[in-house]
């Protein structure tokens, strides 16, 4: 038996948003995004002006769904806000619909570790890995894999390094170890971190290993909702010295110091367009229609 529920949406693509970057645990089956959100199994399907949600079990409250998909934004009005220059024309009219989820932070924290020169696919193997030995199983439809929870810190503080190569996370095994431990040690309040101004928070998060800005700045943006953390990675740099210093070598700092002036309240809003835009316009024109080209070297 499935449960449903329906949210009346407008300009949300379901699709780009599950599959840009953002998070690891959802796969496209017969039309459904299938994945994990708050230790529960569900799909999700985009029908018109609607997302069609199904469960296996029963639910009473979904807020938890309305915000891990962001359902309530009105986008329009975060759109406005980008600057009005020829590269963010470009992404915003390429990258209609797309949003930014709203994660749960331990979990954004630890995948974003684990992702770490990785191409979406490998880390998405490595978390169901991670997920599959150390999480709670979840109920899920039969005829499917099973489902798990995401382990939490206090669970991978337990584990060793050793179990967490096992998994194929190689060198990034004491970082996801030493973090969850210095969590679970209460070193870092990762609830606190909320209410912390960006530098702050950003500085807060790059005490734990294998956490420099970047990474820092993704779960800033993706796990807590700091509209103004600007994560700049690979495809983000390539974006900023084709799109804004063409023919210039421009450092990664000078950089920085652009996209923290240049884009406004919701510039994570701007740097996920320009991201998005950068890897569809690299993609060949025979796979446009196909998810877009992985996402690399988030550090």
């Amino acid at each position: 038996m499935r449960f449903h529920a329906v949210f009346s949406v407008s300009d949300y693509d379901l699709g780009a948003t599950l599959s840009s970057g953002q998070a690891f645990r959802w796969d496209l089956r017969d039309g459904w995004w299938e994945g994990v959100v708050a230790k529960r199994w569900v799909r999700l399907q985009n029908l018109g002006g609607a997302i069609v949600a199904e469960m296996v079990e029963p639910v009473s409250d979904w807020d938890w769904l309305k915000d891990y998909l962001q359902l309530e934004i009105d986008l329009a009005s975060i759109v406005e806000t980008f600057p009005q220059d020829e590269p963010m024309r470009l992404s915003a009219a390429s990258c209609t619909g797309l949003r930014l989820l709203r994660q749960e932070p331990w979990e954004c924290l630890a995948s974003f570790i684990l992702s770490s020169t990785k191409q979406i696919v490998q880390i998405r193997q490595i978390v169901a890995m991670l997920c599959e030995r150390f999480g709670q199983p979840i109920p899920a439809p039969s005829g499917r894999q099973p489902a798990y929870g995401f382990p939490s810190f206090g669970q991978i503080a337990e584990v060793s390094e050793q179990d967490l190569r096992a998994c194929k996370m190689g060198f990034r095994a004491p970082y996801l170890r030493g973090a969850a431990r210095m969590i679970a040690n209460g070193e870092i309040d990762l609830e606190k971190i909320r209410s912390m101004p960006l530098d702050e928070a950003r500085l807060e998060l790059e005490k734990l290993p294998g956490v420099g800005r970047k990474i820092a700045d993704c779960v800033l943006l993706f796990g807590y909702g700091f509209q103004q953390a600007f994560p700049v990675d690979v495809w983000v740099m390539k974006a900023l010295q084709q799109l804004y210093f063409p023919k210039r070598r421009v450092k990664l700092q000078r950089l920085r110091k652009f996209s923290e002036t240049h884009f406004g309240p919701n510039a994570g809003y701007a740097q996920q367009y320009l991201f998005h835009y950068m890897r569809v316009a690299n993609q060949p024109r025979t796979t446009k229609t196909a998810q877009v080209q992985p996402r690399t070297g988030r550090k």
